[in-house]
């Protein structure tokens, strides 16, 4: 077994050595988060506006796609800072949500909910 010393460096440089952020990806038409579940966007948000208007219940029912503090903005994947002032995905100006009854990867149940909320696209 290591020294408590040596296996922190060893755990250190591992978690060093990830990825500083996590894109939304395409999978099967739509873009998923880290975990495979689909994004969607709000027509109530303003493309390019560098915000969202989902706050409070909103967010509750449909949980913003936060970025962490080291993640970079990337061709069509920018972040937006919210009104708590923690950075949250965009993806074309369009800042995504999961949607809290989507329970596995693949469901887009979110798709159409009161008339404002789409599936997003790559």
């Amino acid at each position: 077994m290591l020294p408590f010393r040596a296996s922190s460096a060893v755990l250190l440089s591992v978690v060093l050595a990830l990825p500083a952020f996590a894109q939304p990806k395409p999978a099967d038409g739509v873009l998923v988060g880290p975990n495979g579940m689909t994004l969607y966007t709000f027509d109530k948000d303003t493309a390019g506006s560098g915000k969202s208007v989902c706050n409070g219940t909103c967010a509750t029912n449909w949980p913003p796609f936060m970025a962490a503090k080291g993640d970079k903005s990337a061709g069509d994947f920018t972040i937006v800072i919210r009104d708590d002032g923690k950075k949250q995905w965009a993806a074309k100006g369009w800042p995504l949500y999961y949607w809290v009854k989507d329970t596995k990867p693949g469901d887009k149940t979110g798709d159409g909910v009161n008339g404002a909320w789409k599936t997003a696209k790559p």
